[in-house]
């Protein structure tokens, strides 16, 4: 028989809990103890240097990042206020900020493009830019 503690074993326990083992149990437990931490150092270690078609879980554990239900629910919701934000806007304002943020022109393509100045589309993009600031103020509120 072996003494264990099992605060070391369940992260949630928050004060000592000692219990008495068979010896298999204990060697179960700290093969498994073993084993994770194993596995934790091949992933700090070796990010970098497994293949995307490898199949063992370290790429899809590195890449992507699985989101709570209200980080999800957030986004979405983010976005959503978003996008009735600009729909709120001037229309020339609109298809600037789309063009300028979304398809990534800039300001001088946008300009040439439409055939007004630089200084215009520059305007006219701080301008929605504060409005938009406005509308998602209030829709914290």
């Amino acid at each position: 028989m072996k003494k264990i503690n099992l605060r070391e074993v369940y992260p949630f326990y928050e004060n000592d809990c000692f219990v008495m083992v068979d010896d298999e149990i204990a060697e179960i437990f700290e093969e498994s103890k073993r084993k994770e931490l194993n596995y934790q150092r091949k992933v700090h270690w070796n990010k970098a240097h497994y293949s995307l078609d490898r199949d063992d879980g370290i790429e899809h554990e590195s890449i992507f990042v699985s989101m709570s239900p209200y980080e999800i629910y957030e986004r979405k919701m983010t976005k959503q206020e978003l996008h009735a934000a600009i729909s709120n806007l001037p229309d020339i304002q609109a298809k600037r900020i789309y063009a300028f943020y979304f398809l990534e022109m800039s300001k001088s393509e946008i300009a040439h493009a439409e055939g007004v100045s630089v200084k215009a589309v520059c305007k006219s993009i701080a301008q929605a830019l504060r409005s938009l600031e406005k509308d998602l103020k209030n829709f914290d509120e």
